[in-house]
């Protein structure tokens, strides 16, 4: 009985050693995209505010989330985000709903016949954007 209770003891050091907890994730109050425009073949950055909504060529960019790591860990960016479009016929359709992982933009990047978008980081404030020729505005939907 007592090799049994040691060998419990030594699993449960060996656990408690070699073992990693991770932080709980900061949340972030604004998500930093990247969008192509497949016709011009320009790449915009644009920030947008967690449950605001950005329009991006013919498609509205709404992040729930935006998540990061603290600096002592291995960096983890993700954001919970909405994506529509607009339609011709002026019908907003969802393409996407979902996480996004900065680490892997090709896992959950939208992809669209015209526009790309994908989560490059989480920021603490918003950056004012150079003049983009109106290519990633405020929208008043959602």
């Amino acid at each position: 009985m007592r090799s049994v209770l040691k060998f419990i003891a030594n699993i449960g050091a060996s656990i408690v050693l070699t073992g990693t907890a991770l932080a709980a994730p900061i949340g972030n109050p604004v998500a930093v995209f990247s969008g192509l425009d497949k016709i011009t073949g320009r790449i915009i950055t644009f920030d947008v505010l967690i449950d605001e909504t950005v329009q991006f060529g013919a498609l509205q960019v709404t992040p729930r989330a935006c998540n990061t790591r603290p600096p002592t860990e291995p960096a983890q960016t993700t954001g919970f985000v909405e994506v529509d479009e607009i339609t011709l016929r002026n019908e907003i359709r969802r393409l996407f709903t979902g996480w996004m992982f900065a680490a892997s933009p090709g896992l959950s990047a939208i992809e669209h016949p015209v526009y790309d978008v994908w989560l490059v980081d989480c920021k603490t404030e918003i950056t004012a954007a150079p003049d983009s020729g109106g290519e990633a505005a405020p929208s008043s939907g959602q």
